[in-house]
């Protein structure tokens, strides 16, 4: 049975990249039915994107998003830096499936601010190549990482994230995403809005930021990568989404009616997209 979902929030699945965890992401999507699907930046890296290097789970993901689109769900896909390309197709809209910038939605009575949040981030804004080949440093860290985590399962050991020690205990990282999230809040409170939802930092969270002016909830998706998280919201709650507490549970569901694309044809459609 599908769990039905009023709003689930995914963000920084780098599509196209070595590290993306496309397969876990499928089998996530297979088991909810959402009313709102919002795709919070960085779902297709277009940094990253090279032809040569798209596998079927990456193609199917995207099938998947379609055939949410095409049925009872609305999608939402807000641009982030690494597919910044998608900008120049703002407000297109196909079906129940809308390119944008940023959204608002209301939610019980409630004022919800989605963008990705690349914006707050000067390396991106000012100086695309350091950010470029930071991200080309990452992704070589994720896959080295892989190889690790591999070896440590096939000795019975628990995997280790060195992305995560970094972030964990180097200062400026700390501070960066500390920085980040009050940034985030900060402006929401000024815009009256109650919740503010981010990805970009790959950082799951939600907690209540308060200052002199009020409060809000902040929330951020996190990723696809490490974390593999969602934001779901349910019943007047909102909840992160980690698919290795809940992996046990799902199961490969390919009967839902997925569009008939060939994924030669989709490709070239993400392709000529990223030119």
């Amino acid at each position: 049975m599908k769990r039905n979902v009023e709003l689930v929030v995914i963000s920084d699945v780098h599509l196209g990249t070595y590290g993306c965890k496309a397969k876990e992401l499928l089998r996530y999507l297979n088991s909810i039915q959402p009313k709102i699907l919002v795709l919070n930046g960085d779902i297709i890296d277009i940094w990253q994107f090279k032809k040569s290097y798209f596998p079927k789970p990456h193609l199917k993901v995207i099938k998947k998003i379609l055939s949410f689109a095409t049925k009872n769900t609305d999608v939402y896909y807000i641009t982030g830096n690494h597919d910044e390309m998608f900008r120049k197709f703002t407000d297109f809209e196909l079906g129940k499936l809308k390119v944008c910038n940023k959204i608002c939605l209301n939610i019980n009575d409630k004022k919800a601010w989605i963008f990705h949040g690349d914006v707050f981030d000067a390396s991106v804004q000012h100086s695309k190549w350091i950010a470029k080949l930071g991200g080309k440093g990452y992704d070589l860290l994720i896959v080295i990482n892989n190889i690790v985590n591999w070896f440590l399962e096939k000795m019975g050991k628990e995997k280790y994230s060195f992305s995560k020690k970094i972030k964990n205990n180097v200062k400026k990282a700390v501070k960066y995403i500390g920085d980040f999230e009050l940034t985030a809040s900060e402006l929401a409170i000024d815009n009256h809005y109650d919740y503010v939802v981010c990805g970009h930092i790959h950082q799951p969270q939600i907690r209540e930021v308060v200052n002199k002016k009020g409060s809000c909830i902040y929330l951020n998706s996190g990723d696809w990568i490490e974390n593999l998280s969602a934001l779901e919201y349910h019943d007047n709650e909102w909840k992160i989404f980690y698919y290795e507490d809940h992996k046990h549970l799902l199961k490969d569901d390919n009967t839902d009616e997925i569009p008939d694309i060939n994924s030669n044809d989709l490709l070239k459609i993400v392709t000529n997209f990223t030119k």
